[in-house]
């Protein structure tokens, strides 16, 4: 029952334009769910994330679980191809990954732009997520589901267009100047 009362008082996250601002905080969002939720539903909202580990926790729900796999995968795929493009070998084990991951992937890296990149993968990211929606609205897994949705928007509404270039430039300046110094050395 805590579950309905909690999910019909959450701004719908659809149809967000980019001018608008996001109708809730993930501040509001985490003290709405500890005012309804207790036990295990809440520390796994609480552990809610766009960096999952590399190893799966058995212990995450069906959707969750599902998520942190596709999001694994993008994250190995973005650095396996990122590391190809700098000459750099890349290993993990288990790092077998989805065609339809490594194209989206492949086609992030192929863009000059971080930022039009950043936001081609958001749009890849809230379509998995779209594809893990639950069809019960009023069930744990929404909440899980909306918690992920509305950290992926949050994280792309505090970008800053000149202060990511700046890092993104600073960032390949030492990665390339590392390269010169280890061929140097050799």
């Amino acid at each position: 029952m805590a579950d309905y009362y909690l999910i019909s008082q959450l701004p719908s996250l659809d149809c967000l334009s980019d001018e608008m601002a996001v109708p809730i905080s993930e501040e509001r969002f985490f003290e709405l769910c500890g005012r309804f939720l207790k036990g295990k539903v809440l520390e796994k909202i609480k552990k809610l994330t766009l960096l999952p580990s590399l190893n799966a926790d058995e212990s995450d729900t069906g959707l969750i679980r599902a998520w942190n796999e596709k999001e694994r995968g993008l994250r190995l795929a973005l650095a396996r191809l990122r590391a190809e493009r700098m000459n750099k070998s890349f290993c993990v084990d288990g790092d077998n990954v989805p065609s339809d991951v490594l194209r989206a992937a492949s086609a992030a890296v192929e863009m000059s732009d971080p930022m039009e990149a950043e936001c081609f993968l958001l749009k890849y990211r809230l379509q998995l997520l779209e594809e893990l929606r639950p069809t019960e609205h009023f069930c744990e897994d929404y909440l899980f589901y909306y918690g992920l949705k509305l950290k992926l928007i949050s994280r792309v509404r505090g970008f800053d267009g000149a202060q990511g270039r700046a890092v993104y430039q600073s960032i390949y300046k030492s990665v390339m100047e590392k390269d010169r110094l280890e061929t140097e050395n050799e």
